[in-house]
């Protein structure tokens, strides 16, 4: 591991979270300012993650395609769902937390009166 690596590495790491986060920002938008054809960018992605539903329907192609595209659509509309779903659940436990914090807080400003 080269010097410049390892000082990349220990400045990422000594960022804060937010500050990762702004910085990935900016990236992203600067890497999208330079692409005028965004569909064309991320068309072999994009055909990647469709492969992927194809090949839980219909692994050995065996279904005409009308029918496929049909199960296709039915499989990452579950998986949407599924994400949907541990997102809904993460955000109530980050406010549960947060609620639990605060009254923890409330209690300790209590106690210290």
């Amino acid at each position: 591991m080269g010097f410049l690596h390892l000082f990349l590495v220990v400045a990422v790491f000594a960022m804060t979270p937010t500050e990762r986060r702004l910085r990935a920002s900016a990236a992203a938008h600067s890497r999208w300012a330079k692409t005028p054809d965004r569909k064309t960018a991320t068309a072999k992605q994009r055909s990647a993650f469709i492969a992927r539903f194809e090949d839980q329907v219909d692994p050995d192609r065996k279904l005409d395609p009308a029918t496929r595209a049909k199960l296709v659509d039915n499989a990452l509309k579950a998986y949407m769902s599924s994400l949907a779903l541990k997102s809904a659940v993460a955000r109530r436990k980050g406010r549960e937390t947060a609620r639990l914090a605060e009254k923890a807080q409330r209690l300790e400003r209590e106690v210290s009166a």
